[in-house]
């Protein structure tokens, strides 16, 4: 993390001359967390000490609230600078995230055939790969040479969001294979584009989820893939910058609704105590509800409680271990899931591997505490094997049940984070009290 204080120092000192050289030397993502730590007013002044070209670029880091407060304030002719050196896909989001009356104005900033492009990528679904995609690429025809490659190359990268890899095109725009900036640039400029091009290239549809794009860069280890209509007319590109946002949100999804909180954009110092309480207050009262059912299991074996009060104690202990069992169980089934690692078909090996790591932790925990109630604690040793053998069926049936719930979501198109922590906690407790009373029932005798 950058430190600020020097830029701080002569913000205090109106020394502006001097900040706005020292700002030169910095990447404009730093720029962008100095503006960010400004008031208003401050930030302008920062803002527009920028030279064009920079000034576009840290704008395109800036938080969403402070990019709309920027256009807003900005005249008119400052705004339709840094339109002009925005990337595509960047107006886009811009666009997309910010108010109408800050739309209205960037939209009166931007060529009419922007604006076209604009609303046709808007029209795209939410959260699929025409709605990430830019049109900033280049593209190639097979029959080129590779020295006229090379020269439209040079003539078109400064528009160009990335160069590394160049998209060859049919005259009706049909994808017909990519090649990379590297293969030019070692190749014989006489020979044919076609020629040394990768034919059959990865790509993905316009409305192809942002979830599997995601995956197909993790797995590839590509830095941009091409984005098609239904017709294979190449319509886009998405780059690796745009994709590990996706990634970031998703992850940040997954931590939320594992956490039972619904997932929010608004960052947690922006957004309000009324939105952090709204966002959290559903799932709690959905646990809060379904945990009545341990209550109600405890009140049906009220008299197996009261014959024997020391099984009471041992309630939290054995509620806990299976929670905890159950919840490492899920994270690491939804995470091989998001990896692509496992699938429902998986399932059946799964569940043997679980039953045969539950079997080693839980007669590991289960002997340990065998240990501890009867020889330490002088427990009688019905109880002390009641409690252990409890523990080895809570850690089995809870490992089991965080390995089929994950994936049960997945194949009934739910996202598997639902099934992790809290609702997982919730079902295996009730599970461990019956598992637990009836045990007692069983080796100790008495009435249920």
């Amino acid at each position: 993390m950058m430190n600020f204080e020097r830029f701080d120092q002569l913000m205090l000192e109106k020394k502006y001359t001097l900040l706005k050289e020292e700002l030169l030397n910095v990447l404009p993502a730093d720029i962008a967390d100095f503006i960010s730590r400004l008031d208003e007013k401050q930030a302008l002044i920062v803002f527009r000490l920028l030279p064009k070209g920079i000034a576009a670029a840290v704008f395109s880091y800036l938080t969403k609230e402070m990019q709309a407060m920027i256009s807003y304030l900005v005249n008119e002719k400052e705004l339709a600078s840094i339109m002009a050196d925005l990337y595509f896909d960047d107006k886009v989001d811009l666009v997309e995230e910010m108010p109408a009356n800050v739309v209205k104005k960037i939209l009166k900033n931007t060529s009419e055939v922007e604006r076209k492009l604009i609303n046709q990528f808007l029209m795209y679904p939410d959260f699929s790969a025409g709605s990430l995609m830019t049109i900033e690429f280049v593209d190639l025809k097979k029959e080129m040479l590779v020295k006229e490659a090379l020269e439209r190359i040079r003539k078109t990268a400064p528009d160009k969001e990335t160069i590394y890899t160049c998209y060859v095109t049919d005259a009706t725009r049909h994808l017909e294979g990519t090649i990379s900036l590297k293969d030019l640039v070692l190749a014989n400029v006489d020979k044919k584009v076609g020629d040394i091009m990768q034919k059959d290239p990865l790509f993905v549809n316009t409305h192809d989820d942002q979830e599997y794009t995601a995956d197909l860069f993790k797995k590839y280890d590509l830095l941009a893939i091409p984005v098609v209509d239904n017709e294979q007319r190449l319509v886009g590109i998405i780059t690796f910058d745009d994709i590990i946002d996706v990634i970031e949100e998703e992850n940040t999804e997954d931590f939320y609704r594992m956490a039972a909180v619904q997932p929010t954009d608004e960052g947690y110092i922006n957004a309000s105590t009324f939105q952090l309480a709204r966002k959290r207050i559903l799932w709690l009262s959905i646990l809060m509800i379904s945990a009545t059912l341990t209550g109600l299991i405890i009140r049906k074996f009220e008299n197996a409680l009261q014959s024997v009060v020391v099984l009471a104690a041992f309630i939290p202990m054995l509620m806990d271990t299976g929670g905890n069992a159950g919840s490492q169980t899920s994270t690491m089934v939804i995470r091989s899931i998001v990896l692509g690692e496992i699938e429902f078909k998986d399932m059946a090996k799964i569940v043997w591997k679980e039953l045969r790591v539950s079997l080693l932790v839980g007669s590991t925990l289960s002997a340990l505490n065998f240990i501890r109630l009867y020889f330490l604690e002088r427990h009688s040793i019905s109880i002390s094997i009641t409690v252990s053998f409890t523990l080895l069926l809570t850690v089995i049936i809870s490992k089991v049940i965080g390995s089929i719930l994950p994936l049960t979501a997945k194949k009934l198109r739910l996202d598997p984070a639902i099934m992790a922590g809290p609702l997982i906690t919730t079902i295996v407790d009730a599970i461990v009290l019956l598992v637990y009373f009836y045990s007692a029932s069983w080796l100790i005798g008495i009435p249920i």
